[in-house]
């Protein structure tokens, strides 16, 4: 395994300096999953909720969240970000949600954590619009399932390791 990156040689936190890094294309795309009782999705998809369509507010919070992710977690740069995604699709076979985000930008680090925070707080709004209706809510399954650019290269997750 290699050394953390965000660790100097004290082992100290510090931000980690970027500025000789070439400008790449970069893309991450991430998702989450948020379980629900079949009612509280039924609620959700037939349009029935008072709050709204939860859907489209929780896409809309994942799109803030990834633009603002940078003062979110102390750590990332902050990104200029080109492209951002949110997609929320009922599972009604497993009474769940599954959100997939996807940022892109042209720079100097990757995009990993704005799709992860975009599909994260998407989950979590979900969660708040309709926690007075289902407090046994789950969210789970939060993980990179592709990242492109960089010196790092390709990553796509192992199938196997998906939430079904």
């Amino acid at each position: 395994m290699s050394q953390l990156t965000h660790l100097d040689d004290q082992g100290h936190a510090h931000m980690v300096d970027v500025g000789a890094k070439d400008n790449t294309q970069r893309e991450a795309r991430a998702e989450a999953y948020i379980t629900m009782a079949a009612a509280t999705l039924a609620l959700i998809t037939d349009g029935g909720h008072k709050k709204g369509d939860v859907l489209a507010v929780a896409r809309i919070a994942g799109i803030q969240a990834a633009k603002k992710c940078a003062d979110l977690i102390p750590l990332c740069h902050p990104l200029l970000l080109t492209h951002i995604k949110v997609e929320l699709t009922p599972e009604p076979l497993h009474n769940r949600v599954r959100i997939e985000s996807c940022c892109r930008l042209s720079g100097q680090t990757g995009v990993e954590m704005e799709a992860l925070a975009a599909a994260s707080v998407a989950a979590l709004t979900v969660y708040d619009m309709c926690k007075a209706v289902d407090k046994n809510m789950v969210i789970e399954g939060t993980r990179v399932l592709e990242k492109s650019g960089g010196k790092s290269g390709h990553y796509v997750a192992e199938l196997g390791s998906r939430t079904t």
